[in-house]
C-alpha cells in the first residue's frame, strides 16, 4: 500500500462542515488503496478561537512579550488541537487514528526559536502506526531540538512539515489541501486574467514562492524536490484535479512564462558615495537586499520597507549621500523555458511600457526577469504581461 501526505491547511480545517470535508478526503484516499499521513494546521485565521494570531494576541494582550521558548510553545498549541481534533473525528467513524506531535512524528531540529530547521526526520514511529493500521494526524509547524524543546519552523512550516514527512517516509506523494483549486499564473486579487496551472515543475514553483506568490512555502518546494517526490496542490472543498507540481519539464507543454509573482513593500536607493565595504556593513544590520546593481560611481539596491529606518541610520553614520524611492514592487516573470531565448526582455519592457508603466530597476536569471516598478501599478503591469505571452 502506497503512502501518501495529506496536509490540511487553517481555512480546511477550520469549522466543522469543512472538517467532515477533511475526513472526505482521508477516507477517500484510503478507498483508493493509499494509507494516508495527514499534516494539519491551527484552525482558521485571527480571530478563531484556536488560530495561531489568536494565541499570539491573548498572550500580548494579557501577559506581555514572550521569550523564545514559551514562543514555541504557544505556537504549538493551534495544531495540537487540530491533530487531536482530526484524530478523533476518524476514529468516531470508524478509522483507527493517532494524533502525534511533530516530535513524536520524529521531525528533529536545531534549536532556532520560531525559524527551527530541519537536522533529521526519524520516521520509525509514524510507520509502526502505519503498521498498525493507524492513519497518524501530524501536527504541522513544528519539531523537536535534540535537547527536548518544542521547535515551530517559522510561517508557512505546516507545508514545510508535510515535505518532511514524505521525504522521510518515501511516500509516492504529498497533496497540500487549502481553499483554491490550485495554483494560479498570478495573484487573482490583482489580475482578472489568470488561470489554473495544471502542470509546473519544482524549479518554477520555487521561483514563484520565493519571489512573493503565495502558494506553497518555499522550503517545502525543496524538501519535495530533493526526495523527488511529486506535489500536488488541491481544494479540500472540491473536486479539482489542482496544479501537480514535477521534477522536470519534460512533460510540460504550454507558454515560455509559467506565472507572474509580486512582492510589495520594497524601497529603492541609490548611493552616490560609499566606502567599499558598505554592502559588508548592510548584511552585518542584517538587511536583506533584493536587487543591486553596482557601477562605478553608483550603488543601486532595494530592501524591504520594514528596513528603512536601520538602513538609512546606517547610511547616515557613514556619510552617505543617497536618494530614495519607496512604495516600490517586484514583478517577476517566471518560466524555465525563457532560458536560451532571445528576445524575452525585450517583450516584457515594450509590454509594460506601451501601458506607461515605468521600470526602476531590472534583474533576471536562467528562469526568472524581474522589473521594480511602483506598488500602484501591480495590477496593470502583471495583466498587461499575461497579455503579451499568453499566459
Amino acid at each position: 500500500m502506497d503512502l501518501i501526505v495529506q496536509k490540511f491547511g487553517g481555512t480546511s480545517v477550520a469549522t466543522h462542515p469543512a472538517r467532515l470535508c477533511v475526513i472526505s478526503k482521508i477516507t477517500k484516499a484510503i478507498e483508493d488503496g493509499f494509507m494516508p499521513i495527514v499534516v494539519v494546521s491551527a484552525m482558521g485565521r485571527l480571530g478563531a478561537p484556536y488560530a495561531t494570531d489568536t494565541l499570539l494576541n491573548f498572550v500580548k494582550e494579557n501577559a506581555g512579550t514572550m521569550e523564545s521558548h514559551e514562543y514555541d510553545l504557544l505556537l504549538s498549541c493551534g495544531e495540537i488541537i487540530s491533530a487531536v481534533t482530526i484524530a478523533t473525528m476518524l476514529n468516531e467513524r470508524g478509522i483507527k487514528a493517532k494524533a502525534f506531535t511533530g516530535g513524536q512524528a520524529g521531525v528533529v531540529t536545531d534549536e532556532n526559536h520560531t525559524e527551527a530547521e530541519l537536522l533529521y526526520m526519524e520516521p520509525k514511529r509514524l510507520l509502526k502506526a502505519v503498521e498498525e493500521g493507524y492513519v497518524p494526524v501530524v501536527a504541522g509547524f513544528q519539531g523537536v531540538s535534540l535537547d527536548y524543546q518544542i521547535t515551530t519552523l517559522g510561517r508557512g512550516g505546516s507545508d514545510t512539515s508535510a515535505s518532511i514527512l514524505g521525504a522521510g517516509v518515501k511516500a509516492a506523494q504529498i497533496e497540500i489541501y487549502t481553499d483554491v483549486d490550485g495554483i494560479m499564473t498570478a495573484d487573482p486579487r490583482v489580475c482578472d486574467k489568470v488561470h489554473i496551472i495544471r502542470e509546473i515543475s519544482y524549479s518554477e514553483i520555487f521561483q514563484m514562492a520565493d519571489s512573493g506568490a503565495k502558494v506553497i512555502h518555499p522550503r517545502a518546494v525543496e524538501y519535495a524536490m530533493k526526495a523527488n517526490i511529486p506535489l500536488i496542490i488541491k481544494n479540500t472543498f472540491s473536486e479539482e484535479e489542482g496544479t501537480h507540481i514535477l521534477q522536470t519539464t519534460e512533460e510540460i507543454k504550454g507558454e515560455i512564462i509559467r506565472g507572474v509573482a509580486h512582492r510589495t513593500g520594497r524601497v529603492q536607493y541609490t548611493i552616490l558615495n560609499s566606502n567599499i565595504d558598505l554592502l559588508d556593513k548592510v548584511a552585518q544590520e542584517h538587511i536583506s537586499i533584493d536587487l543591486i546593481n553596482i557601477f562605478p560611481t553608483i550603488k543601486v539596491f532595494t530592501i524591504n520597507e520594514v528596513n528603512q529606518e536601520k538602513l538609512e541610520a546606517l547610511l547616515d553614520k557613514e556619510g552617505c549621500e543617497y536618494s530614495k524611492i519607496t512604495h516600490c514592487a517586484k514583478i517577476t516573470a517566471i518560466g524555465e523555458k525563457m532560458t536560451g531565448i532571445p528576445g524575452i526582455m525585450a517583450r516584457i519592457v515594450r509590454a509594460l511600457t506601451s501601458h506607461d508603466i515605468n521600470i526602476l530597476q531590472t534583474a533576471d536569471s536562467l528562469t526568472t526577469i524581474t522589473c521594480l516598478i511602483s506598488e500602484e501599478e501591480v495590477s496593470k503591469a502583471i495583466c498587461a504581461l499575461h497579455e503579451e505571452f499568453k499566459i
